[in-house]
């Protein structure tokens, strides 16, 4: 498949990056741009559901009544939803969220990468190995931003994620209030809407992501998550203070996975994909390829035959010029992607049985370019 043909996030007026700065500039933060065509509020508050993609909610009207209602509020009144950007997965996409920046500047393009310095692969929804935070993310959170301005900000999420390395560099600005149950979650984020003339409150859910990670979207647990986020979306909204907005949104899609080894392409069992392949990136659904020194173009070749009409395969050079991680890519994060890059087509995945053997057994995955992972909801509710 020809890497020009691959979707591109639509950087700079409908991706994930766009929605922090436009909602800050709408609250007065100076140097920040509107990308994205939303009614500035006073009292904004951002409800992020982990991997609720735009087009598994709209095949779901009856598990989510509420928020199938808000369907046509979505981007600003325009029905249509947002991109999360590339690669569509969770630490790439909350560094978007939380930076207003595009993955190639931000410097978080992918679940793995290469850490140019020691060579070694780097997961960074995990941020294992340690690597300081702030090195290797040094740009200012919108947060951060907004909070410097005098806007009252915070964070409503799991206590865990208070001192993460993730929320250090993606989602650090203003208070962090730790709320276990998520009931008290949207019941906080309310209380803090109304805390002050002038608010931007973030909250979080993500047992979505994790049961679809384990059962599958054609599950009824699945079935059951996207039932429960539509009634704490409802509570959160029956809520909202005067003079608020609230923005129900994701940070990626997701597609099962059929188990049959024709969708499971078996990198630690396929001499063909391993070589020349230094270190394997990435995740299922798109790949990091870092090659052996020379070997770069062959391998480029090689995964294009054997993973003919299931993959856009592009080389770093044709994927930075595509513009898939953004308008530019810092020379701080060009030696994390890999040489080559894959984003899988349709519902295959390039799994490593025995070097990655958790992850190689989900069966929804994520991380393409496909618009069931890459397409979000921006789901509005104002008062």
């Amino acid at each position: 498949m020809d890497p020009r043909t691959a979707p591109v996030p639509r950087y700079g007026d409908g991706s994930l990056a766009d929605l922090l700065p436009t909602l800050a500039s709408g609250l007065g933060v100076p140097g920040l741009e509107a990308g994205l065509p939303l009614e500035p509020a006073d009292r904004v508050c951002v409800f992020l559901v982990d991997g609720m993609g735009w087009e598994a909610l709209a095949a779901h009207p009856e598990e989510a009544p509420f928020l199938t209602s808000l369907l046509p509020s979505s981007l600003g009144g325009s029905g249509r939803p947002l991109t999360s950007g590339f690669p569509s997965t969770t630490a790439t996409s909350l560094a978007s969220v939380g930076t207003g920046l595009p993955p190639g500047a931000h410097g978080l393009p992918g679940y793995t990468v290469r850490n140019p310095d020691t060579g070694t692969l780097m997961n960074q929804l995990r941020w294992r190995p340690w690597t300081d935070p702030h090195l290797w993310q040094p740009h200012p959170t919108v947060f951060r931003l907004a909070h410097a301005a005098g806007v009252a900000t915070c964070q409503v999420t799991a206590p865990h994620f208070e001192h993460t390395p993730l929320t250090t560099v993606a989602l650090s600005g203003g208070t962090f209030h730790g709320r276990l149950a998520a009931e008290e979650r949207m019941d906080t984020a309310a209380e803090r809407l109304g805390a002050a003339d002038r608010t931007l409150v973030y909250t979080y859910y993500a047992e979505l992501d994790g049961h679809g990670h384990r059962y599958g979207m054609d599950s009824d647990a699945w079935r059951g998550q996207l039932q429960y986020v539509d009634r704490l979306a409802q509570r959160l909204a029956e809520q909202l203070p005067p003079r608020s907005a609230l923005y129900v949104t994701a940070d990626h899609g997701m597609v099962d996975v059929p188990e049959s080894p024709q969708f499971r392409f078996d990198f630690d069992e396929d001499w063909e994909l391993s070589a020349g392949v230094a270190s394997l990136g990435g995740e299922g659904r798109m790949r990091h390829l870092y090659a052996v020194p020379g070997a770069a173009g062959a391998v480029a070749d090689v995964w294009r035959e054997v993973l003919a009409g299931q993959a856009w395969v592009a080389t770093r050079e044709e994927a930075v010029a595509l513009g898939w991680f953004g308008p530019r890519v810092e020379d701080r994060v060009r030696d994390r992607l890999g040489d080559v890059v894959v984003a899988m087509n349709g519902n295959a995945a390039v799994v490593a049985t025995r070097r990655e053997p958790n992850e190689s057994a989900l069966i929804g995955m994520h991380g393409s370019a496909t618009s069931a992972e890459q397409m979000v909801p921006l789901l509005e509710v104002r008062t």
